[in-house]
């Protein structure tokens, strides 16, 4: 009969590990995202302050889901730091 000793870690499930958690929401939204953005090929007119600019809806959008997740990721790693400092 195998014993473990005690410093044997068990081994969790894949979808039970707290990264992959976190981490599996980010996937579904992304791919959901980038379907609908390659999906709209028409091309729109955008006014930028003065200039109106043609150019395809999918560009448009995906220039808007990359700022989203930059801004995204400035918050996260904003919260990240101002949480790990500590108090003295």
């Amino acid at each position: 009969m195998a014993q473990s000793s005690p410093d044997h870690k068990a081994r969790q499930p894949f979808l039970a590990r707290p990264g992959v958690r976190r981490f599996a929401p980010f996937v579904l939204i992304t791919a959901v995202a980038l379907v609908f953005i390659f999906e709209n090929r028409s091309d729109v007119e955008i006014r930028l302050l003065v200039p109106i600019v043609t150019m395809p809806l999918w560009g448009a959008l995906l220039i808007a889901w990359a700022l989203g997740l930059l801004a995204c990721v400035f918050t996260v790693r904003r919260r990240a730091k101002r949480h790990s400092r500590q108090p003295k």
